[in-house]
């Protein structure tokens, strides 16, 4: 799929992944050592009443899943020997939303829809590609949210002569 074969309303679900408390733990002792990531008893005293993932790793998360998600795409790709465009950097994103704690034992399963796409004026053999990502709980809640951007590969161009 290159940027041309992209469709605005297109989603499609990503994966999932259960929280686990050492996974938890491990994750905020590395990069987010909060108490309430990393201690089950300042944990319960804290406004979250438990042990929390940090949202920092419910995004980390996400990105591990897109990235496995386009590499399945890829290969079924090329499977059917049918060429696949790259996905290019991401210029940012906007409106991070982490709207429910994420506890030990909850299973997010991540979801993203294209949201709108434009031709690159400054890089023509690319286009940028707007998509919503969430995250729903095992209850059904969302729990994660963020508009992304990415550059997108265009269909390769005969070079003129």
């Amino acid at each position: 799929m290159f940027f041309e074969d992209v469709t605005v309303g297109f989603h499609d679900e990503l994966g999932a992944f259960t929280f686990t408390a050492p996974d938890i733990k491990h994750f905020a002792a590395r990069f987010d050592p909060q108490p309430f990531h990393m201690d089950e008893a300042a944990a319960e005293r804290s406004h979250f009443g438990g042990l929390v993932a940090s949202g920092w790793q419910v995004a980390a998360v996400w990105m591990r899943l897109m990235v496995a998600y386009r590499e399945r795409k890829v290969a079924e790709a090329e499977a059917r020997n049918k060429a696949f465009g790259r996905l290019g950097p991401s210029p940012g994103f906007r409106n991070l939303v982490w709207a429910l704690p994420v506890r030990a034992g909850d299973t997010l399963t991540y979801r993203w829809e294209i949201t709108a796409k434009k031709e690159s004026a400054s890089r023509p053999d690319w286009g940028l590609v707007s998509m919503r990502n969430w995250a729903l709980n095992q209850d059904g809640g969302e729990a994660f949210r963020f508009d992304g951007l990415v550059f997108w590969e265009r269909y390769p161009r005969a070079s003129g002569g």
